[in-house]
């Protein structure tokens, strides 16, 4: 099923996993990072090669995470690009990805909400991304989509607040996929 169609209506793997189906949503999870990295990736080694600096790094970044949450085939409607920015992270200092992705297992492990700890650890991403990263430019840049990132939370924090954010693993009624 779509999981645009139901629970969140997130296409992301956290979305996805509410259908109960662990391996869609692990693809789910890891495409959606591979598409970071590579980007990222790509843009860090073909750069240089026409004299561009970190400047199209930092562009390519940007890009690939607004790809992400505003797709033109889906009519602009997309994930929340955790995993996305996750992919991003790792592409630009494997040390950073690294570090940010601890800070999402550690909150995640604290409190059981997975929206909750994807804003705790972007809330922390440019700080780290201060310490690990040589370019203001790419600080910016990592800033800009970790603030982006939790602005597409905006429905988590209402649900936060109010108490009805649920538990990774846990499906309220009507969240799964339709029979």
């Amino acid at each position: 099923p779509d999981p645009r169609t139901f629970g969140s209506k997130n296409p992301g793997a956290t979305n996805v996993l509410r259908t109960g189906k662990k391996l869609a949503a692990a693809v789910t999870l890891l495409g959606d990072g591979a598409k970071g990295w590579l980007a990222v990736f790509l843009a860090l080694r073909l750069a240089p090669t026409y004299g561009l600096d970190e400047t199209a790094v930092a562009a390519s970044a940007i890009a690939v995470f607004l790809g992400h949450v505003y797709p033109v085939f889906f009519g602009f409607h997309g994930g929340k690009g955790v995993a996305t920015v996750l992919g991003i992270l790792l592409a630009l200092n494997l040390w950073l990805g690294l570090i940010v992705f601890a800070t999402w297992l550690l909150a995640a492990y604290m409190w059981r909400v997975s929206s909750l700890a994807a804003l705790i650890a972007a809330a922390f991403t440019p700080f780290y991304g201060w310490l690990w990263l040589q370019s203001g430019v790419l600080v910016a840049a990592v800033a800009a989509v970790s603030l982006l990132l939790i602005w597409r939370h905006k429905s988590n924090i209402q649900n936060l607040l109010s108490g009805k954010e649920g538990a990774i693993g846990k499906t309220e009624p009507g969240d799964g996929p339709p029979p």
